[in-house]
């Protein structure tokens, strides 16, 4: 059984292109959703692919109205996989109940794989490239040296915590971890 899924971002757009396509390429339910493609939370879509059953194809009139991203458009089709489930995008002529159509499909998936990959190493190398010259990363200190030494002398002098992030003008926690090793 074909089961069409139609999406819109906003309820003042209209979904009638997208209904007219998957009714007249013999779906027989159709799932209709007004929702922007970003939200993770689409009801219809998550009731659409609990609905479907091996052998079904779950029909869409283009592959953004799908998918957030496409890692989340891989991670559908890789269910509807799992569930014996076929899936056809019509705008972009993909089919995964042929061996043509997996094919494209798997392609796109290594594309995001390879993207990911180039992302992670580019960062790795950021992150080599800063640590020799010096900089490690992360959120810069809210005090410098000369006045974390001043916060230490203050606390072994009797001050109290609270006292001594006021007079700085940070947080508590802030000088906890200042004085985390210090004793009284």
């Amino acid at each position: 059984m074909k089961i069409g899924y139609a999406r819109v971002s906003t309820s003042s757009q209209d979904t009638a292109l997208q209904m007219d396509a998957l009714k007249e390429t013999g779906c027989e339910k159709i799932y209709e959703e007004k929702a922007s493609g970003s939200k993770k939370d689409r009801p219809e879509l998550e009731q659409c692919i609990k609905s479907l059953r091996s052998g079904d194809v779950l029909v869409v009139w283009k592959l953004d109205r799908l998918g957030r991203s496409l890692q989340h458009l891989l991670e559908v089709v890789n269910e509807l996989e799992r569930k014996e489930v076929g899936f056809t995008s019509l705008t972009e002529a993909i089919d995964t109940t042929t061996s043509t159509g997996k094919l494209i499909f798997n392609i796109f998936g290594s594309l995001a794989e390879f993207e990911r990959s180039l992302i992670r190493d580019r960062v790795n190398a950021g992150l080599e490239v800063a640590r020799k010259k010096g900089r490690i990363g992360g959120r810069p200190s809210a005090l410098d040296d000369k006045q974390k030494e001043m916060a230490i002398t203050m606390f072994i002098g009797g001050a109290v915590k609270s006292d001594i992030a006021k007079h700085f003008g940070v947080t508590r926690q802030t000088i906890y971890t200042i004085l985390k090793d210090v004793k009284k």
